[in-house]
């Protein structure tokens, strides 16, 4: 007796059709997984006896073979034990129906619950793709899979759902995505009315999501950074639906997809802490999950007290930071993952937090606040546009009555950058200036004579490096489309420079 059904398989953001197949034979009762399963696949015959007898069906006597194909990928995960119960049903004549137009994924409970897995999005996408028409999941898994147009979508609590409506005794109604904007979060984003003063650095926030430009704040404790990073997310452009549902993916595969959700619409914000390990930052397992770089694609990576990560974490992030993916190389795995994210970083001048302070003495030995900068390389300071000093706010400030300006009005100048910017890049595949590649760079920065020559002294002064004239000239350019200006003036060329002041060269003590 045997029986094949259609399942799917997961490997990083890419799913492939997987063959369930399963065949009774005589000999003792025992059962045997083929296929390189991995431990969690292999236990699944235990889950599935003990389902099917909760559940009032019979577990087949004899020798039972369950071949998962194709043979030379690793499976893992329990995401395989629904359909080996399906099919070990089939096998079995427990029933009988054509199941050649289904896909099945779910891990079975002892109990015969069917419960969440993980990259059920991805799964969906991929068994459209495949000519699959109708795809069953766990309840848990409904809103994402829903999302998936071209492929009907039924999720269950149980097999018994299952079962009864592969018979026609009680079909269930197929999940239909509506669309809305469901958040990861219910909660209001962080407003910018709330940050008195610090109108520079307000302002080369604006740029860098203006732009999508890395940016870089230095001050002393208190100052304000994080309070302003935490309300980058709120003046960015709202995400398409195509960078929502990349997004969406990558959190669906993560398992780090809030419940009830169907379409990540916030833009991410990940702050992880300066102990994570440069696996956490970059992803990892044994076939690698997406790491913190990853799951900010399309929104913000904040590294808060910059200079404590390790200099292994931070040499992690230098290469994705221009490719947008990284690639992480396993012996048995190689796995890409989009990671297309501003870089916000914030740390103290020095040590003790005071260097430079107006009216607190900085207790740092001489030379202390130069080895400080020193733990974040030269390449990696390179790679950041903007670099800007946020100094402590004034009593009259922060006792203002005067409301500072909220994010709504500030993302109005954001939304008429990014469109301009759209514009000129269309067709190109790339959405905002910080993404510009060399060609595109010289393309579209053209700066006047007048500008050109006095970015050519400044660049000559202060010997600059070949990227950072690149990130002046994209800067530049985000500066004259929030004003509007179709050229890059000489103004636009003078703000730019002005963020590179925290370039390794010009750290004074």
């Amino acid at each position: 007796m045997f029986a094949r059904i259609n399942s799917m398989g997961l490997f990083g953001l890419e799913s492939y059709m997987v063959g369930v197949e399963v065949d009774f034979g005589t000999g003792l009762s025992r059962v045997d997984v083929v296929g390189l399963p991995d431990l969690a696949v292999n236990e699944s015959k235990n889950r599935v006896r003990s389902a099917m007898k909760n559940s009032g069906y019979t577990f087949p006597q004899g020798r039972v073979t369950v071949n998962l194909s194709p043979g030379d990928i690793k499976k893992e995960g329990s995401l395989y034990d629904l359909p080996i119960f399906i099919a070990l049903l089939k096998a079995g004549h427990q029933l009988e129906a054509n199941l050649d137009e289904y896909a099945f994924i779910g891990e079975l409970s002892l109990d015969g619950l069917v419960r969440h897995v993980k990259g059920a999005l991805s799964m969906v996408i991929r068994a459209r793709a495949s000519g699959i028409k109708k795809v069953i999941v766990p309840k848990e898994n409904a809103c994402e899979s829903s999302v998936v147009d071209g492929i009907e979508v039924y999720a269950v609590e149980n097999v018994k759902q299952v079962v009864d409506h592969l018979k026609g005794i009680q079909p269930l109604e197929r999940e239909i995505y509506s669309p809305g904007f469901e958040n990861v979060s219910s909660e209001a984003l962080p407003d910018f009315k709330d940050v008195m003063g610090q109108q520079e650095a307000r302002y080369a926030l604006e740029i860098a999501a203006a732009g999508g430009h890395n940016i870089l704040m230095v001050g002393p404790p208190g100052s304000g950074k994080s309070m302003l990073a935490k309300r980058l997310p709120s003046i960015l452009p709202d995400m398409t639906f195509e960078e929502s549902l990349c997004t969406t993916e990558i959190y669906s595969v993560a398992g780090a997809l809030p419940s009830g959700v169907s379409l990540i619409r916030n833009r991410p914000f990940r702050s992880p802490h300066h102990t994570v390990s440069p696996a956490g930052l970059s992803g990892g397992g044994v076939i690698p999950r997406p790491g913190e770089i990853s799951l900010a694609h399309n929104g913000v990576l904040f590294l808060d007290e910059f200079p404590e990560f390790s200099r292994q974490a931070m040499e992690v992030l230098r290469q994705p930071i221009e490719d947008n993916k990284i690639t992480i190389s396993r012996v048995n795995a190689s796995v890409t993952y989009p990671c297309s994210a501003m870089i916000v970083c914030a740390m103290n001048p020095c040590p003790c937090g005071y260097y430079g302070h107006p009216k607190r003495q900085c207790t740092c030995p001489a030379g202390a606040a130069q080895r400080y900068l020193a733990k974040i390389s030269g390449p990696m300071l390179d790679r950041i546009d903007i670099h800007i000093e946020v100094p402590p706010v004034d009593f009259e400030k922060l006792s203002s009555k005067v409301q500072s300006e909220s994010s709504a009005e500030i993302k109005k100048r954001v939304n008429a950058a990014r469109k301009i910017q759209q514009e000129r890049l269309a067709g190109t595949g790339i959405a905002c200036n910080a993404k510009m590649d060399s060609p595109m760079t010289k393309q579209f920065c053209n700066p006047t004579p007048q500008a050109m020559a006095m970015l050519e002294k400044v660049f000559e002064r202060l010997d600059f490096s070949a990227r950072a004239y690149d990130k002046i000239l994209k800067v530049a350019r985000t500066v004259a489309d929030l004003e509007g200006s179709p050229a890059i003036e000489v103004p636009h060329i003078a703000q730019a420079v002005q963020f590179r002041s925290l370039d390794r060269k010009l750290w004074h003590t």
